[in-house]
C-alpha cells in the first residue's frame, strides 16, 4: 500500500515536471518569437528609415542641380539678351551706315545682310527669353509652350502642333518651370535624335489634374538602354519633384511619347 502511494506521488511529480518543461519551453519560445518580431521591426523600421534619408538628399540634390542650372541659363538668357543682342544691333547700324555709302549694285547684298542679322536678334531675344525662369514664371506655362512652338516652326526645323483641352487653370509658378524643362527637353532630344519630322503637344486641363502629352513621329528607341543622367532620366526625377506621374514609351521606327499627369493643387 506505502508502495503504491509512492509510486503515485513519483506519476505526480513527473508530470508536475514535464508540465514545467513544457512552460519553459513555451515561455523561451514565445520570447524568441517576440525577440525576433521585435528585431524585425526594428530592421525594417531602420531600412525605411534609410530609403527615406538616401531618397530625401537624392531629391535635394536634383533640387540643387535643377536650381544651378536654371541660374546658369538665367544668367546665359541675360547675356543673350544684353550683349550678343547689343553687338548685333550696333552691326545692323553699321550695315544700315554702309548701305547709304554703297553702290546701288552692291546695296542689295548688304540689305540682304541687315535682313539677316535682323532676323539672328529677333531669335536671340526668343532665346534668351526660353532660358529665363523669370520670363517663364510671367508668361505662365501654357503661354511659354505655345511661344516656343512658334519659334520651332518659324525656324522650320520640325511641323510642331500646339492644343490645350479644357480651362486653363492657375499653376505654381516654380512648378511651371520645372513642367516647361522637361518640355524643352523632349523637344532638344527630338530635334537632336529622332530624325523627326512632327511633333505634337496637348495640355489638357481637367477637374484635379493638368495631362501634358508630347509626341514625334521620330525613329525612336530602346527605353531599356537609356544610360542612367541621361535627359530622359532628368525628366523624370524631375517629375517626381512636383508629384507628377511620368509614362515614356518609345518603339523604334513608331516615335516617342510622353505623359505628365500634375496634380494641380
Amino acid at each position: 500500500m506505502v508502495q503504491a502511494s509512492e509510486q503515485l506521488v513519483s506519476t505526480d511529480a513527473e508530470r508536475y515536471l514535464l508540465l514545467y518543461m513544457i512552460a519553459v519551453l513555451v515561455i523561451v519560445t514565445g520570447l524568441v518569437i517576440l525577440f525576433f518580431i521585435v528585431f524585425q521591426k526594428r530592421k525594417n523600421t531602420l531600412l525605411l528609415d534609410k530609403i527615406k534619408r538616401e531618397r530625401e538628399f537624392e531629391e535635394e540634390l536634383i533640387k540643387t542641380q535643377s536650381e544651378i542650372q536654371e541660374q546658369t541659363l538665367k544668367n546665359v538668357g541675360q547675356e543673350l539678351h544684353d550683349n550678343v543682342g547689343q553687338l548685333l544691333a550696333v552691326a545692323n547700324m553699321q550695315l544700315s551706315l554702309v548701305a547709304s555709302l554703297t553702290q546701288d549694285s552692291i546695296k542689295s547684298k548688304v540689305d540682304d545682310t541687315k535682313n539677316v542679322i535682323t532676323d539672328a536678334i529677333k531669335e536671340v531675344r526668343d532665346l534668351s527669353k526660353v532660358l529665363n525662369s523669370e520670363v517663364i514664371s510671367n508668361f505662365g506655362l501654357q503661354q511659354s509652350i505655345k511661344n516656343e512652338i512658334y519659334r520651332i516652326n518659324k525656324l522650320k526645323k520640325l511641323n510642331a502642333h500646339f492644343n490645350v483641352d479644357g480651362e486653363a487653370k492657375d499653376i505654381n509658378s516654380k512648378d511651371a518651370i520645372i513642367l516647361f524643362r522637361i518640355f524643352q527637353e523632349f523637344l532638344s532630344n527630338t530635334i537632336k535624335y529622332a530624325q523627326a519630322k512632327t511633333f505634337n503637344v496637348s495640355l489638357n486641363y481637367t477637374k484635379e489634374t493638368l495631362i501634358i502629352e508630347i509626341n514625334d513621329n521620330g525613329k525612336g528607341f530602346n527605353i531599356e538602354k537609356v544610360k542612367k543622367g541621361s535627359g530622359l532620366i532628368n525628366m523624370k526625377d524631375r517629375s517626381a519633384l512636383i508629384n507628377t506621374q511620368y509614362n515614356l514609351n518609345s518603339q523604334k521606327g513608331k516615335g516617342t511619347r510622353l505623359e505628365l499627369v500634375y496634380p494641380i493643387k
